[in-house]
């Protein structure tokens, strides 16, 4: 199978050095970029980032960005998707599309809530049962990038 839907993966300030790594395999399985934006938890030559990401480093574009506004400046005609314990919006409501960004933030803290009340509907959610804090990072972005797969036909 080829995957012809370019999605875009953005880890805003990740800590967290497997996560990342797991985040870095599966971008290889589903024709994932990865943006790393902003200071890293961890050095990129950390042998537990390596270790996750096993041998898909060189299948996957990798690249470190200094501010998420970057990105916007860069990519103004795309959409960019805030994943957020703290929005109504579920991830299913989207109708995704190519190009598309899915930022996800720091495994401890999540994205900042300026950026979350400047991005509105653009501020989406996983459903989970109340009084829990979160899913692990890795886990929600291969959630929402399988689903934004599954819509546009894979």
């Amino acid at each position: 199978m080829n995957i012809k839907t370019k999605l875009n993966i953005v880890l805003y300030e990740p800590e967290i050095p497997q996560n990342t790594g797991n985040i870095v395999r599966l971008a290889a399985c589903t024709n994932c970029d990865v943006y790393l934006i902003g200071k890293l938890g961890f050095s990129i030559d950390s042998r537990h980032l390596k270790r996750a990401g096993l041998d898909y480093w060189d299948s996957v574009n990798i690249r470190r960005v200094e501010h998420l506004e970057d990105l916007w400046k860069e990519f103004p005609n795309n959409d960019f998707y805030y994943l957020t314990t703290k929005a109504q919006n579920f991830y299913t409501g989207v109708k995704f599309k190519s190009g598309d960004f899915l930022v996800f933030g720091p495994e401890t803290r999540g994205l900042p809530e300026d950026l979350l009340l400047s991005k509105g509907s653009h501020s989406i959610t996983i459903p989970m049962q109340d009084g829990q804090r979160s899913l692990n990072l890795s886990n929600s972005v291969a959630i929402v990038v399988y689903e934004a797969l599954r819509q546009t036909g894979y």
